[in-house]
């Protein structure tokens, strides 16, 4: 990129002589002597290499060149004040934030959290307010941090990389759910699923990177030695679908089946296991320089888990 060689403060000094007819009136106006304010017009007319102003007596008239670039110095003097506004102003930071989440906090948590964290913005810029959100498994959203190519992340698994900071979040639990007459479900006569018939069940399963995948091998392994895996998802709810349908079981988030429990889709499959939870972790890069709008979202983020 070559260097620009145009300041801002010579066309602000341009449009306060167009504005006041004179350089000593516009240096007044702009709290500056005359000759910096002369000296000032005179190099943007050198380094654009044409007049901008018939001299006429000490009256400086603004001529076809002055008027031409008038517009395009008022434009870019707006553009750099909202730039000083939206320094000064932490509401507008909030805006164009780029918010990575690991998939089971992107597609059932997410989306209500930030309605309600617009509704705490001024009423001005609620409408326009906009963030950019990725949502890929665990290991693909702390890369991206790592590469700086996201702002700050929502996880579910564990992250191990060196350069994040991660700062534990929700709990969630997870549960085991089946198709309401799955083979796998008690009958009658029995309280509970037995850990023999879980080692021998069909379990469909998230891929390898994902959070829930790591979150689960953890919980059910030390029990069941092995899953017997059916078909591979990367997306909990191509998950949830195919469990209501019979396809095998599966161990996933509450947020994730809350709709199907309900609904009578699905159904908690009773076993002698311990209750499953985990925690949810807000990840940041070490070195990622806290603007104040991240600052705003970051503390929304953890007032949610202070309530509880």
């Amino acid at each position: 990129m070559s260097q620009l060689r145009l300041s801002l403060r010579q066309l602000q000094i341009f449009i306060a002589v167009v504005e006041h007819g004179s350089t000593s009136a516009a240096a007044e106006a702009i709290a500056l002597s005359q000759s910096a304010t002369s000296a000032a017009l005179n190099e943007l007319e050198r380094t654009l290499g044409m007049s901008l102003f018939d001299r006429v007596s000490k009256r400086l008239l603004i001529n076809h060149n002055g008027r031409t670039l008038l517009p395009q110095a008022l434009s870019l003097l707006d553009a750099a004040s909202g730039i000083e506004r939206w320094a000064e102003d932490e509401q507008l930071q909030t805006d164009g934030l780029r918010i990575g989440a690991s998939t089971t906090i992107g597609n059932y948590l997410l989306p209500d959290i930030l309605a309600k964290f617009r509704a705490t913005l001024p009423e001005r810029i609620q409408p326009g307010w906009q963030a950019q959100v990725i949502i890929e498994n665990t290991a693909a959203i702390s890369q991206k941090l790592v590469n700086f190519e996201l702002d700050i992340g929502l996880i579910e698994g564990y992250c191990h990389e060196s350069e994040l900071m991660v700062r534990p979040w929700l709990e969630d639990e997870l549960v085991v759910v089946a198709a309401p007459h799955d083979p796998v479900m008690p009958k009658a006569d029995e309280s509970c699923v037995s850990i023999d018939t879980l080692r021998h069940a069909v379990w469909l399963l998230r891929e390898p990177g994902s959070g829930t995948r790591e979150n689960i091998n953890e919980a059910l392994l030390p029990y069941l030695h092995h899953l017997q895996r059916g078909v591979e998802f990367g997306d909990s709810e191509a998950i949830k679908r195919a469990t209501a349908k019979g396809l095998g079981i599966s161990c996933l988030s509450r947020f994730v089946v809350s709709d199907m429990l309900e609904d009578g889709r699905l159904s908690l499959v009773p076993t002698p296991l311990p209750k499953f939870t985990r925690r949810f972790y807000i990840v940041l890069h070490k070195q990622k320089k806290l603007t104040r709008g991240l600052s705003r979202m970051l503390d929304y983020f953890q007032q949610i888990d202070n309530a509880g």
